[in-house]
Parts: C-alpha cells; sequence; structure tokens
C-alpha cells in the first residue's frame, strides 16, 4: 500500500518543479523530502523523475500518479466536506490561503468580527505570496490576486485593488516630494525584490512610471528591495524611500501619505477561490460571504 504522506510530498514536488520549492512549500527540509520521494521510488519500483540541473520532469510512471493522486484528492475532499458540515451550523476548522499583503494586514483586520459571528469555525492562515494547491486540500480557500487558471475551482470576484506611490514625511522633509514622474530618477524608490515571483506582476511599475514609451531609458534603480509587500511597507514607513503599494496598504498606514495623487499605477483584481468539491460547504459559504460584505463595506477599493 502507497504511504498517503508520500504522495503529497510527491504531488508538492512535481508541481513545484524542485525539491528546494517543495520544501519551502511544505515546511520540511531538502533532505527530507529527497528521502520521502527517494523512497516512494523504492516502494513502486521506478524512477518518478528525470533529475536535471535545472529541475526535475516526471516520468511517465510519474505522470501517472500524479493524475491518480490528483483524483484521490478530490474525492477525500468531498468526502471530508460531508463529514464535517453534516449539521446545520458552520463549524469546524477552515484554512485560508492568502497573500502576504492581503493576508497580513487587510484579512486580519477583518477576522475578530468573522470569528465573533461563528465562534464554531477555527481559522488556519496560510500566508505565502506562492499559491498552494487546493486540489489537493493545502488549503480549504484562497484569496487570490490573478485568476487562477485551473479547471476545476470556483471563482469569486472580490474587489478590483488600486495602487499608488506612499512615502513617509520624514522621508520627504529631508528629499523633497515629486511632482512628476521624471522626479522619480532623483529618489530613493522600494521595490519588490524578485520581481518574478511578485503575487503581481505590475507592483514594481514605480521603477518604470513614465519611461514606458521610451525604450532608452532602462527601468530605474531601486535602492532597496524587499521579497514581500509587507516588508516594503514598513520600509516606507521608516523612511527609507518612495514604494508604490496597493491602496489597502498605504490606507492602513497611519504613518504614509500618497505622493503624486493623481497618477495612479496598474490595478488588479482579487478572487476567492475554493475547489468544486467544496460548493456546498458551510464553512466556506459563511466565509465567502463576510468577505463580500466587508469589501463592500470599505471605500478602498
Amino acid at each position: 500500500m502507497m504511504d498517503w504522506d508520500r504522495i503529497r510530498v510527491f504531488h508538492a514536488v512535481a508541481q513545484a518543479g524542485s525539491f528546494t520549492r517543495a520544501a519551502e512549500r511544505l515546511g520540511l527540509s531538502q533532505s527530507a523530502i529527497s528521502r520521502q520521494i527517494g523512497a516512494l521510488e523504492e516502494d513502486l519500483a521506478t524512477s518518478l523523475f528525470h533529475r536535471h540541473a535545472r529541475g526535475l520532469v516526471l516520468t511517465e510512471q510519474g505522470e501517472i500518479l500524479l493524475h491518480a493522486a490528483n483524483e484521490v484528492a478530490k474525492r477525500m475532499a468531498s468526502v471530508q466536506t460531508a463529514l464535517g458540515d453534516s449539521r446545520d451550523t458552520a463549524a469546524g476548522l477552515l484554512r485560508v490561503n492568502a497573500t502576504i499583503g492581503l493576508g497580513t494586514v487587510w484579512l486580519v483586520a477583518q477576522l475578530p468580527d468573522f470569528i465573533e459571528r461563528h465562534p464554531d469555525i477555527r481559522v488556519s492562515l496560510i500566508i505565502g505570496d506562492g499559491d498552494v494547491d487546493l486540489s489537493m486540500r493545502e488549503a480549504d480557500v484562497a484569496i487570490r490576486v490573478a485568476r487562477p487558471t485551473q479547471p476545476d475551482l470556483i471563482q469569486r470576484r472580490l474587489m478590483t485593488v488600486h495602487t499608488h506611490i506612499y512615502a513617509a514625511p520624514s522621508y520627504l522633509e529631508r528629499h523633497g516630494t515629486p511632482s512628476t514622474f521624471e522626479e522619480l530618477d532623483r529618489h530613493r524608490l522600494i521595490a519588490y525584490g524578485d520581481d518574478t515571483a511578485a503575487p503581481v506582476t505590475t507592483l514594481n511599475w514605480v521603477l518604470t512610471a513614465g519611461r514606458e514609451d521610451d525604450e532608452a531609458l532602462p527601468p530605474r534603480e531601486a535602492s532597496l528591495m524587499i521579497n514581500n509587500v509587507f516588508g516594503m511597507l514598513r520600509a516606507a514607513e521608516s523612511g527609507l524611500g518612495l514604494a508604490s503599494l496597493p491602496d489597502y496598504l498605504g490606507f492602513s498606514s497611519d504613518t504614509l501619505r500618497r505622493v503624486l495623487d493623481h497618477l495612479e499605477g496598474p490595478n488588479f483584481t482579487a478572487y476567492f477561490v475554493y475547489p468544486e468539491e467544496l460548493k456546498t460547504s458551510k464553512r466556506v459559504g459563511v466565509f465567502r460571504d463576510f468577505l463580500l460584505e466587508k469589501v463592500a463595506e470599505q471605500p478602498v477599493w
């Protein structure tokens, strides 16, 4: 009989394409991941991955196992939902995945009201800018800042998020307040550290603002790069420079001021997402309705 824990690790590795990224997603060491995959291959007497210098590629046998693992996970999710929602009231554990910015700032601020209304629901927040696999029940629901591409996920539009440039008064007192995009060239800029890993591809628009039509001008260089938006928020509050931030982050700060107020960066849409197997879940239903209510109450969107 195959070990389900090893199958879960295998699925994470297959999705991530490397032991390193799978280890980060599962919270395990890379060596533990490697041992689990090695043991699974030994149990099955077959190789599941081709190992290359640039990553891992599934073998034909690995593709077969991945398909089977997806099907089993969906069936288990249906059973878990039926068991957990067999009562008239919403109760039990609800695992919620959200990006660092939305999760640590906006969502956490709403949760006291939700928990007060639904004391029988226990909430587990899974915060990170990388997507977790809902089909494998790494979380029950997610707030995504891009439209999901998986066909078996139900999605509900939550809000449109707008972005502007923010700075602390202490920084503006020392360096002045820019009035045009061109003046950004003389300022210290805070950017997302790895643009390819950013939760939203346009997050670093401040580096190219006003230069989009001039291919001869390269992007501006950031004086500080941080690999999550909450860190960018705190850096801006500390007076380290100008940061392009989602308005829900900027408005949450008692310190920051919006600069170049008439110039708005790219906006993006956030979605509430969950597997089709959970469409009848009472926990999911009340949480979805709660989020929609809170979004409607707030003028930031």
